[in-house]
């Protein structure tokens, strides 16, 4: 059976890949490079998010994590809803230049807010709200990408 810090370090190295991936094809979208319409350039970006989504989706169900009890779980994910939009708009969409431009950055943007509400456990990163989960039959914090005994104090 795969643990949980197995699939959380997998699950960090593909959000690496991906908005490497999503960066590098900007890049080239900004450099109107024909790299951008070859068939890999298109492709492995699905391969790489269906793993970052399969993962992610695993770490929720491993940590009972809802996202409608979960109010950071379903802010990330309406975030990740935008950033796939605004992501489609940047390489696909786009009319001009100016608007592709544009939704890159959003998506970036929306890609760092995603990374702190990961990282924090609350929809407005740099708090320090913390989430309380079950894991392994102990309740715990999740806060600040760890999970805390509630028997301890947080600092």
């Amino acid at each position: 059976m795969v643990d949980y810090e197995s699939v959380k370090t997998l699950h960090r190295i593909v959000v690496a890949l991906s908005i490497a991936g999503f960066s590098l094809r900007g890049l080239l979208m900004l450099a109107d490079s024909a790299l951008l319409m070859r068939r890999w350039m298109r492709t492995w970006p699905h391969l790489i998010d269906t793993l970052l989504l399969a993962s992610g989706l695993w770490l929720a169900y491993t940590l009972r994590l809802n996202p409608l009890e979960h109010y950071w779980l379903a802010i990330k994910v309406l975030a990740l809803l935008a950033y796939i939009w605004l992501g489609f708009i940047a390489l696909r969409l786009g009319r001009t230049r100016r608007i592709r431009i544009a939704a890159l950055a959003a998506a970036l943007g929306c890609f760092a807010y995603m990374a702190g509400v990961a990282v924090t456990k609350s929809p407005l990163p740099g708090s320090t709200l913390a989430d309380v989960v079950q894991l392994d039959g102990d309740l715990r914090y999740l806060r600040f990408d760890q999970t805390i005994p509630i028997d301890r104090e947080i600092a």
